[in-house]
């Protein structure tokens, strides 16, 4: 039986290197599918690794978060790819998501919708499920907590105005955003989205704490009911 033989990065042509380009010229030179070359080593016989890496991008449609979505078995698909390859492109974009979950975290003030979009999209965007979360804003629109009021199904989630107002009572809080998820990817607002939103903003004028937007957020875009003037 022939032996086979994997193209290692050490054998291929120095300018095909990517770990020799990073060194050289950066990590911003690098393209996604040689950032991934580096994560698994190696390709199969047929392959080197930048190309199983271009692979599996190509299965994604060249969506990161596309990727992140994919489990140790849908990767362990490829060849070339064993489980501890798959779990190394994992653990690589998961760390990704949580350092641009802390880099969100550590400009809390908002003062637009897009603040909000890039605070909440690292938390809620690629869901297969719908969930409504609550920002507590003081008077300086700092946010001083942000709450997962309810998680639902594919569709829908079911919110309790109660729960959401009493959270924003403990916190004194004097404003709030809400925003959901849609895994569809859809921005069009559902009449159950406006429903619930005037639901919020009545309770909040008798409390005295103003709802100041409600977002929907998908991966790479988000539906501003201030923005739209339908709040």
């Amino acid at each position: 039986m022939e032996k086979e033989v994997k193209l290692t990065i050490k054998s291929w042509a120095l300018d095909d290197r990517p770990r020799e380009k990073l060194i050289a010229k950066g990590k911003t030179a690098l393209s996604d599918a040689e950032l991934i070359a580096i994560l698994i080593g190696s390709g199969n016989r047929d392959e080197s690794a930048v190309a199983l890496a271009k692979r599996i991008l190509q299965s994604v449609n060249g969506n990161i978060n596309e990727l992140a979505r994919l489990s140790v078995e849908n990767l362990s698909i490829f060849k070339g790819i064993g489980e501890a390859k798959a779990i190394a492109i994992i653990t690589a974009l998961e760390l990704g998501k949580r350092r641009q979950l802390e880099t969100a975290l550590e400009k809390p003030k908002i003062t637009s919708s897009t603040a909000v979009f890039n605070l909440m999209q690292p938390v809620i965007a690629d869901l297969e499920h719908e969930e409504f979360w609550v920002l507590f804003l003081n008077n300086s629109n700092k946010v001083l907590s942000k709450y997962q009021i309810s998680k639902g199904g594919l569709t829908a989630t079911i919110v309790d105005v109660r729960l959401l107002f009493k959270r924003a009572l403990e916190l004194a809080c004097v404003g709030i955003i809400v925003c959901h998820n849609h895994p569809s990817g859809k921005l069009k607002p559902s009449m159950a989205d406006k429903q619930v939103t005037q639901k919020i903003k009545e309770a909040g004028v008798t409390l005295d704490i103003k709802l100041l937007d409600h977002l929907i957020i998908t991966e790479k875009a988000y539906f501003s009911f201030a923005d739209e003037g339908i709040l």
